[in-house]
């Protein structure tokens, strides 16, 4: 990956810190827990006794499959907004997908806002 279009004067641009990727890592790591407990759990979210029947919720609400991939994307695209001040958003539509979407902004506290 390069900063230039020209690859004659192109410099090369760094990868993310041995730092950067730890904590992107970790938060991922803490958004993906969040968004399944939000779709498999009722109760003992953080799991101080062992798990019980009646801690799993009868009806899941959102789709694991496409939950990981959401916070993933979601992560690095709010990453990039904030390093190079970058005028975007990021747009995911409605569905099964949302508890990937909502741990992340729980987490960063956008949703406690709204």
């Amino acid at each position: 990956m390069t900063s230039s279009d020209n690859p004659a004067t192109a410099t090369p641009v760094s990868p993310l810190s041995a730092e950067e990727l730890h904590s992107i890592n970790a938060y991922w790591r803490a958004c993906t827990y969040l968004a399944a407990g939000m779709i498999y759990l009722w109760d003992n979210p953080l799991l101080k006794e062992p798990l019980k029947p009646e801690h799993i919720k009868n009806r899941l609400l959102g789709h694991w499959g496409s939950s990981p991939g959401l916070s993933f994307a979601y992560i690095h695209m709010n990453r990039l907004i904030n390093k190079y001040g970058l005028d975007a958003i990021f747009m995911a539509g409605p569905g099964h997908g949302a508890p990937g979407v909502l741990a992340p902004v729980y987490l960063e506290g956008t949703y406690s806002e709204i």
